[in-house]
């Protein structure tokens, strides 16, 4: 039988075998040049870890599931950088784990957000987004001003980020657990909130 797109179309298990295949090409062409990649694996200038309150707020972050409105990318096109700021460089999530980037927006991109707004903005935004933008259809998360962040959490945390090559010390390990102590899980948001994209400045 000649090989042609009708006979792909009727041959279920072959037409599974080249989307695969298809998949499988398109993966290695992206993924496997990262991995050789510097700026792949190096800090961007003035990219430092997370501090444990900041690294706190960052899980009140994706348990919250913010990342399914907000991306933390700024691509590289003139539109995206002249609202957001200087486009996204792999430099700046290399101690993220798991990354942020997103593709959703239903709220702005987050990846500059840092400096930009007030910590008591923050606060009235989380409480209820419409006190300060009126248009918003973001929901509040009064609760995060009621739940306390989990200090004896924090150390295990730091050192299994540090196994996946997060440069903590045992200083900043050690002393995670008073950083944190009698936070609250919004003022933990806010400062992770507060310290995206201010790297970004030093180069920008």
């Amino acid at each position: 039988m000649a090989f042609s797109h009708k006979s792909v179309e009727k041959n279920v298990g072959l037409l599974g075998v080249l989307v695969a295949v298809a998949i499988s090409f398109g993966g290695l062409v992206e993924i496997v040049p990262l991995a050789f990649s510097s700026e792949s694996f190096t800090p961007a200038p003035g990219v430092k870890p997370y501090t444990a309150l900041q690294l706190a707020g960052r899980d009140v972050y994706v348990r919250e599931g913010c990342y399914n409105c907000h991306s933390q990318m700024v691509r590289p096109l003139r539109g995206e950088a002249e609202r957001y700021g200087h486009y996204s460089l792999a430099g700046e999530s290399v101690y993220d784990h798991p990354f942020q980037f997103g593709s959703k927006r239903t709220g702005p991109d987050l990846a500059r957000v840092g400096g930009r707004y007030s910590d008591e903005w923050h606060r009235l935004h989380l409480l209820n987004p419409r006190d300060v933008v009126p248009e918003s259809n973001m929901p509040g998360y009064p609760w995060l001003a009621r739940s306390q962040v989990d200090p004896d959490g924090m150390a295990p945390r730091m050192q299994a980020l540090r196994m996946v090559g997060v440069p903590y010390t045992d200083a900043e390990i050690a002393a995670a657990a008073e950083e944190v102590r009698g936070q609250t899980e919004m003022q933990a948001l806010i400062a992770y909130l507060q310290g995206l994209g201010l790297a970004s400045k030093e180069w920008n």
